[in-house]
């Protein structure tokens, strides 16, 4: 059982952290205030009085899932562009390579939260929010490389990420995910399709 939390800061995150948790392991019918208290270890009650309704409790989701992915991608930490292409697509690798093998569950509860967002317009702008942190962060990125059009090559490296990661968590590829070589290989093809230049191998 997970220790009490001695303040409203960290009951709060507990009770975040939790109900990522059981998105990943029960989907969204199965996240509601009872199973995260119980989940968790709190007396029952307790996360009705962090996030009173359901709505809070699923903003409450989106924002702890933005902080726990913004330090398993940290692309502010990623080797600058002008230390070699090599160097940022080992690191770029790495990171999707996390995101897909010991950050799974949080990949899981992502894309649950991504899908009940399409149905709640509250919830949408939320989740928009914090997706915009990943985005100017990928922008910055590829134009520092010289790419020629940022944003659509910042949307281009992120759809191809999603798409690997809902194939290998959640679709046909689930049993075969690929190595960390191979996604750096991918990473290589597609960065050199945008410059037109060929990535260091």
């Amino acid at each position: 059982m997970p220790e009490r939390p001695t303040t409203p800061a960290a009951r709060a995150g507990l009770v975040a952290d939790t109900a990522l948790a059981l998105l990943a392991e029960r989907g969204m019918r199965g996240l509601t205030h009872r199973a995260v208290d119980d989940a968790a270890g709190l007396p029952h009650g307790s996360t009705s009085n962090v996030a009173r309704t359901r709505q809070a409790l699923l903003e409450l989701a989106v924002r702890r899932l933005a902080d726990r992915e913004e330090r398993v991608l940290a692309l502010q930490d990623l080797p600058a562009p002008r230390e070699g292409t090599d160097a940022l697509l080992d690191a770029l690798a790495l990171t999707v390579h996390r995101a897909l093998t010991q950050n799974r569950d949080l990949t899981l509860a992502r894309y649950e939260l991504a899908l009940e967002a399409t149905r709640r317009p509250e919830l949408r702008a939320h989740f928009d929010t914090a997706g915009a942190r990943f985005r100017t962060h990928l922008t910055a990125l590829v134009t520092a490389l010289g790419s020629p059009s940022p944003d659509r090559h910042a949307l281009t490296l992120t759809a191809w990420a999603d798409g690997l990661l809902l194939s290998c968590v959640a679709g046909s590829y689930h049993a075969e995910p690929p190595t960390l070589p191979d996604i750096r290989a991918d990473l290589g093809e597609i960065i050199k399709g945008m410059l037109g230049t060929r990535p260091a191998e």
